[in-house]
């Protein structure tokens, strides 16, 4: 009797995650079905916006709980898919430094200008092909920068959201 491939995708959207199983038969067909969800709206923290990655995380291990419960333990993989433009910073020991800011997050407010002064927005374009929207990390990070914010001297690795999970 063959078995039916058993994968786990973890879907974090801008107001709610879910757990989604997908089960692929011998015979090619695939199914799906919502194990888990729950809300991701961004947390306010001293006037700014943050995504609160440790709660995440829990939700996280709640949808691979209810996977099992559900439909077994033998899973193939588990993927998460999330925003592509926040990002959390790791420093020594891949330590996490802080809950990540929100894409919504006021700090970015004048960050595009402030960065075509730097660099020409053309050049910016040539180099990087994104989209011109305050929210991308570039923009992020230059607020950072601007901010003077000690992160950035201790941080040694950054990593986009879907890789803080994956």
């Amino acid at each position: 009797m063959a078995e039916t491939a058993k994968f786990l995708a973890i879907d974090l959207g801008a107001e709610s995650g879910r757990g989604v199983v997908g089960l692929l038969g011998d015979d090619g067909k695939l199914s799906l079905e919502e194990v888990h969800r729950f809300p991701t709206g961004p947390v306010r923290v001293l006037d700014h916006l943050h995504w609160d990655v440790l709660r995440f995380f829990t939700e996280i291990k709640a949808a691979v709980r209810q996977c099992a419960q559900t439909h077994g333990a033998d899973l193939r993989a588990i993927g998460v898919d999330t925003w592509g433009v926040d990002f959390g910073l790791l420093g020594r020991g891949d330590v996490l430094l802080g809950n990540p800011y929100h894409y919504r997050d006021q700090r970015t407010d004048g960050m595009m200008e402030e960065a075509f002064r730097r660099v020409p927005r053309e050049e910016v374009f040539a180099q990087t092909g994104i989209q011109f929207m305050k929210l991308n990390t570039l923009y992020q990070l230059l607020a950072m920068r601007v901010e003077d914010s000690p992160l950035l001297e201790v941080a040694e690795t950054l990593l986009l959201k879907p890789d803080l999970f994956n």
